[in-house]
């Protein structure tokens, strides 16, 4: 007698004898005789043994599963070890390498931990049919970003700083946090800004990875949405370079008087004139500089992790300095909420929203964006959703449905033809005129 594998349902597809077999599956008998089913004339002492077999099928099964669910090998335990072993290899990784802020090594990571997590579930190929387009549109920003260098636009250096005073009667809100809030060491809650601006390198892509798993449908939708706010931002901040507020702080009118792009004293610890543009600081604690600084990699030091605060610095050296007209950060966390509002329960749309908030307050303080550049961010992603809501009420939405109905209709005809088969020579009755 066959023992059937390990997972597979016992229950019988339909139409299926009691004694079909799959030929796929390999029948054990005693020792000594001869298999039964496609693996006749072997003798079983040439095959793995019985207690390797299982194991060795399920391995082999979670390299390429059918597509139906149905038809799936229950693999959880198989899943369940290669997600502890890719989580093992991050806890590794992060020792060894730290945290993986870089895009395109965490999307290799992210894209490992994915396989693991689709097996039994999904095909591997999928990973790279729908991860693949995604990484390397996304490298192609990273490799044009610069091109504000070739196109050479004058920086604005005073437009976000008017339109704040304007907003805000007369006050800069970067200078007022910073004069209120920042003291000559970092405080504990620095940390959590810090935490808060390095996750936007993680948060988006860990919840694309999430929606992927769940639904590709959305998660499409979502990378859609992701690439024309990055690139969109990529057109806005080089047809209009704007200065971030460090960099005005270190800057005096003279300087830059012709709207240059990339001054000597942007590398200067500390303005001419202590404060640059925005002007000194009135500290609410002595002991603070007196005036605005670059300091979102601060709250790396209070932990005692020079390591990521010199990372950090050292990204933010090689990034274009003058790329804050419209904010990416406040732009893609932004999106982040409103694509994940009506996908989520009141919790979820609390933190989403919180988050983008969160994300705003930390670009302020930090002195990394003006409220201006948010603003900015935040109405980019509000377009760019408004235009995927648009398209996909007018155009997939109806799409998908049509496809659907004509399958339905396919299938009806199917079914009436085979049953027409079934039984061709039936002795069909009229019913005679009266």
């Amino acid at each position: 007698m066959g023992f059937p594998r390990p997972g597979r349902s016992t229950e019988r597809g339909e139409g299926q004898k009691p004694d079909d077999t799959n030929s796929a599956d390999v029948m054990l008998s005693k020792p000594g005789q001869p298999l039964s089913g496609p693996e006749s004339g072997r003798e079983a002492s040439e095959v793995d043994p019985p207690e390797m077999a299982p194991v060795l099928e399920d391995l082999a099964a979670a390299a390429e599963m059918e597509a139906e669910p149905e038809n799936r090998r229950d693999l959880t335990m198989v899943r369940r070890i290669a997600v502890t072993a890719w989580f093992v290899l991050m806890g590794v990784h992060i020792a060894l390498e730290g945290l993986a802020f870089d895009r395109t090594r965490l999307i290799i990571l992210m894209c490992l931990g994915l396989a693991a997590a689709s097996i039994g579930r999904r095909r591997f190929i999928t990973i790279i049919l729908d991860w693949a387009p995604f990484a390397l549109i996304l490298i192609l920003y990273d490799w044009t970003r610069n091109i504000a260098q070739v196109v050479g636009m004058p920086t604005h250096w005073n437009l976000a700083i008017d339109f704040d005073a304007f907003l805000f009667g007369g006050i800069t809100p970067t200078a007022w946090l910073q004069e209120n809030l920042k003291q000559a060491s970092p405080p504990w809650w620095e940390v959590i800004v810090s935490v808060v601006y390095m996750s936007y390198f993680i948060i988006p892509y860990a919840v694309a990875a999430w929606l992927w798993l769940k639904d590709r449908a959305a998660w499409r939708r979502y990378a859609a949405c992701f690439v024309a706010t990055t690139f969109l931002a990529l057109v806005g901040y080089t047809l209009v370079p704007g200065a971030p507020p460090w960099a005005a702080a270190r800057c005096t009118a003279a300087e830059v008087q012709d709207y240059p792009r990339d001054p000597i004293c942007m590398y200067e610890p500390v303005a001419k004139e202590p404060g640059g543009l925005l002007g000194p600081l009135d500290n609410a604690h002595p002991d603070a500089e007196p005036y605005v600084e670059r300091i979102s990699a601060r709250g790396w030091n209070y932990l005692n992790i020079h390591a990521a605060s010199n990372l950090v610095t050292l990204g933010q050296g090689k990034s274009n300095l003058v790329a804050a007209i419209p904010s990416l950060h406040a732009g893609l966390t932004m999106l982040l909420a409103l694509f994940m509002w009506p996908r989520v329960k009141a919790l979820a749309k609390t933190l989403f929203m919180g988050y983008a908030f969160a994300m705003a307050f930390a670009l302020v303080y930090t002195a990394e964006h003006y409220v201006f550049d948010i603003v900015l961010g935040w109405a980019l992603a509000a377009a760019v959703i408004a235009v995927y809501q648009i398209v996909d009420r007018k155009y997939l939405i109806p799409r998908r449905k049509r496809l659907a109905a004509e399958a339905e209709a396919a299938g009806s005809d199917a079914a009436g033809t085979e049953s027409e088969r079934e039984d061709p020579d039936a002795e069909k009755v009229s019913t005679p005129a009266s």
